[in-house]
């Protein structure tokens, strides 16, 4: 079985959804310690005239410690009137109409925690691009694993304890994963090298790595899948 986890991040670049392409099993990792100003809250969208600007989701006053799945949204702010008003740049997208659709089946919905919004606009994501995975969160799994001693273990351990051969993790964790620990436990640690691939958008300059909400405006959703099989494993 080819594993992958990931904390659930708000609306995350494709290179995330390459690492659901690519595994059999994913695991939704939501019990680390919140960083504040991360992707948990926030993701890039384009400016016409070049760049990137935020959408974001308000959440409540967060004391250090905190684990993810304990930040609350602040449902005092009408965020996602202000992210549907700051998605209108998008209007003339060819996509416009079924990206927005997307977003809106998962907001008609009412949210106390962040995660769990996260959570359903990633799933919904995957079934528009009809990417059928098993997917687990972490909170939820009662995993009994061996202690965590230094920070690549998790995805270790977790994976030893789910019977995983393969783990997948995206290139961010090559600088502090060791590879021989996983040897050691007959799993093959791989990472995802995704090819932000240029594709036409309604900007005036292209600009990569934005939130997979910019990809799903300008691209059909076989194209996008086109786009994940193009990513390798290494």
């Amino acid at each position: 079985m080819r594993l992958a986890i990931m904390q659930p991040y708000f609306l995350p670049y494709i290179g995330y959804f390459s690492l659901f392409y690519h595994s059999d099993e994913f695991v939704f990792f939501d019990s680390p310690q919140y960083t504040k100003k991360s992707w948990y809250e926030r993701n890039r969208i384009i400016k016409i005239n070049g760049g990137s600007t935020y959408i974001k989701v308000p959440i409540d006053k967060v004391k250090i410690g905190t684990s993810i799945n304990d930040v609350k949204i602040n449902n005092s702010q009408d965020w996602k009137g202000k992210i549907f008003s700051q998605l209108n740049i998008y209007r003339k997208a060819p996509y416009y109409k079924e990206t927005i659709g997307i977003l809106d089946t998962v907001f008609k919905n009412e949210y106390e925690y962040l995660y769990l919004l996260n959570i359903d606009l990633i799933k919904a994501i995957l079934s528009y691009l009809e990417l059928d995975k098993k997917i687990h969160i972490y909170s939820n799994m009662d995993l009994d694993i061996d202690e965590v001693k230094e920070p690549d273990e998790w995805a270790l351990n977790i994976s030893k304890a789910m019977d995983a051969k393969v783990y997948i993790n995206s290139p961010g964790g090559a600088s502090f994963f060791d590879k021989e620990k996983y040897n050691n436990e007959n799993i093959v640690l791989k990472f995802i090298d995704q090819d932000l691939k240029e594709y036409k958008q309604l900007a005036e300059k292209f600009e990569p790595g934005l939130s997979i909400i910019d990809v799903l405006m300008h691209n059909d959703k076989h194209e996008i899948v086109s786009m994940l099989n193009s990513s390798k494993l290494i």
